[in-house]
């Protein structure tokens, strides 16, 4: 074993989530706990860009500029911070992304009724065969009251859920 310290490997033992085939570090490609960085021309200018890419994913979850290196012509080279920085820089982007369509598949609205405080969902399911939405209906003490499939375009509102609750849970028009 080499006696001197290689900044390109990462001494931290963190390579429970990768097998160890998988993993690369070299200066423009580091491989490693699901990730692919890359640095790459900037095909925008002169410069130097870095994409990270979760494995399994046909697309980059950050692209971004890359620092050039001493010589002003090539990159600087990848190292295990700046690729765990770019790790988590990249696995947050990912998270917002998830909260975001999370957030447009799924409605929420509360109606009170004269007997109970009814929380009224809807799950928009983006089936390209069978596109649709699950509309449901949850008493105060989460016990179901109905749950219908209606159109991916059902409008979710207050006035709508309280009209499903006043019907008897009959299917919207």
């Amino acid at each position: 074993m080499n006696s001197t310290p290689d900044s390109s490997r990462d001494t931290t033992g963190s390579h429970d989530t990768a097998d160890t085939d998988d993993v690369v570090h070299e200066d423009r490609l580091w491989r490693d706990n699901g990730w692919t960085c890359r640095v790459i021309k900037n095909e925008e200018d002169d410069g130097w860009a870095v994409e990270m890419t979760k494995e399994g994913e046909a697309e980059p979850a950050l692209v971004g500029p890359w620092t050039m290196g001493r010589d002003k012509k090539n990159p600087k080279p990848l190292d295990v911070s700046a690729f765990n920085t770019l790790v988590k820089t990249a696995s947050e982007v990912l998270r917002r992304h998830e909260q975001q369509l999370h957030a447009q598949l799924h409605k929420q609205v509360w109606v009170d009724t004269a007997n109970d405080r009814i929380s009224v969902t809807l799950d928009i399911v983006p089936d390209e065969d069978d596109p649709h939405a699950l509309l449901a209906a949850e008493n105060a003490s989460g016990e179901s009251l109905a749950k219908i499939r209606v159109a991916p375009t059902f409008k979710l509102s207050v006035r709508s859920a309280s009209e499903w609750i006043e019907s008897g849970y009959a299917k919207p028009r």
